[in-house]
């Protein structure tokens, strides 16, 4: 069994259904922890350190052969949080942040939450080593869209993902595209730009598929 860490219920339907298309037969249990991302945005991601721990320890409990965090604001704290949880513990933005790098050093981190910008930049800049690129080589900017996490709390996917679309054709000068946000990722079919656009949830939940699968 898989379990997903969610800081918001409208990913449950978007993992089963990814689930259906690409793993079928992988038992997934979600955990929705909503307060999770507000404190995190008020205090700081290493705020919810224990409450991220107290989460990873109930889903070991029920099974959990591998927990896979979806939120990319506190998905460093899970990673760091799961290693005394005797099972693997992903962040599902690392494989999206892996793909970016090897695409070509510059690369641009797109939110429409201020504090997904930090932890995805500092995110990108590890895999950029551990992929090589030399040091001051990789090229990190940040685009924050302004108004769409607002549609998105209001329950607005398709305007968030049209205002997410148009301000990622606007960027010129990079080798790809990151969507920070899993609930960014409906806007990565809407863009036209030749510039490569990554999205997490597909490669993430294929990460933490193929983690259940051995660990």
């Amino acid at each position: 069994m898989l379990a997903l860490l969610h800081t918001s219920p409208a990913h449950v339907p978007v993992f089963d259904a990814l689930r259906d298309e690409d793993h079928q037969g992988l038992e997934l249990r979600h955990f929705v922890d909503e307060d999770l991302l507000a404190r995190a945005r008020r205090e700081g991601p290493e705020a919810v350190t224990g409450a991220v721990r107290d989460v990873l320890d109930a889903a070991v409990a029920e099974g959990a052969r591998a927990v896979l965090c979806t939120c990319s604001t506190i998905g460093g704290v899970a990673e760091t949080a799961g290693a005394r949880v005797g099972v693997p513990v992903l962040r599902g933005d690392r494989p999206m942040a892996a793909a970016a790098v090897a695409a070509g050093p510059r690369v641009v981190v797109a939110a429409t939450l201020e504090s997904t910008l930090g932890p995805t930049v500092a995110l990108v800049e590890e895999e950029g080593r551990r992929f090589g690129h030399p040091v001051g080589l990789l090229e990190v900017r940040t685009l924050l869209v302004e108004g769409a996490w607002t549609r998105f709390e209001a329950g607005d996917t398709e305007g968030c993902a049209r205002l997410v679309a148009d301000a990622v054709d606007a960027v010129t000068g990079a080798d790809a595209i990151i969507l920070a946000q899993g609930s960014m990722a409906p806007a990565q079919h809407l863009t036209t730009t030749a510039i490569p656009v990554l999205s997490s949830p597909r490669p993430g939940l294929a990460a933490g598929a193929r983690a259940a699968c051995v660990g």
